[in-house]
């Protein structure tokens, strides 16, 4: 769901002109800026592939629920993944890093929530590498960008709900434009925080309104 609704806020923004979709499966979107790249087992990429150069940053938003996992499993996917994914890019100065992880990821790798603390440990090596910038983005729950087609059943079910929630719950809850918008903006600009929380989100986003 994030990875489709950053994917049409960056192909709609007027400063980015080229993206590559790197994703298990074709994203369905045909567009002038986009180029996708299929690949079956992001732990295969190799080091020095050539289609990964060029890119100014990297928006990293694939994940999975822990529910039903055990940790080893989960860290496979959600740690192992994500820092391969990382060194294949060859990190670098001239490349920025944002990683979508989660509200009430545990920084400390200490704490009881596996989830948490698996996450908090790819946050705390993602930001040990060379990159230009690295982000950890936060966000809690979201409304989609329209026109969006891959969205989880519960959201479908209950995104009726969101107009209440975000006016309800604004401290975790925003929308995914916003989302989008001000990963955008962080990589532009920078940001005086690595860890990004939703109102850190809400405070870049605005900027990207300002003329």
């Amino acid at each position: 769901m994030v990875g489709e609704g950053v994917l049409l806020v960056c192909l709609s923004h007027p400063q980015i002109t080229s993206v590559l979709s790197v994703s298990r499966k074709p994203t369905g979107i045909t567009h002038p800026k986009l180029e996708e790249y299929i690949v079956k087992d992001f732990l295969a990429l190799n080091l020095n592939d050539p289609k990964l150069k060029g890119y100014d940053a990297c928006f990293f938003c694939a994940g999975i629920s822990s529910v039903g996992m055990k940790e080893a499993e989960y860290r496979k996917i959600t740690y192992d993944t994500t820092l391969h994914f990382a060194h294949a890019l060859a990190p670098n100065p001239g490349l920025s890093f944002v990683y979508v992880s989660g509200g009430g990821t545990d920084s400390s790798e200490k704490g009881r929530m596996m989830w948490a603390r698996v996450k908090g440990k790819t946050e705390n090596d993602l930001m040990k590498l060379p990159f230009k910038h690295v982000f950890a983005f936060r966000p809690g729950f979201m409304k989609a960008v329209a026109g969006q087609q891959h969205l989880p059943g519960l959201y479908k079910k209950f995104s009726w709900l969101f107009p209440a929630i975000l006016k309800l719950l604004p401290g975790i809850s925003s929308t995914l434009q916003q989302v989008a918008d001000a990963m955008i903006v962080a990589v532009q600009n920078g940001y005086g925080k690595k860890v990004i929380e939703i109102k850190d989100i809400k405070r870049l986003a605005a900027r990207a309104q300002q003329p």
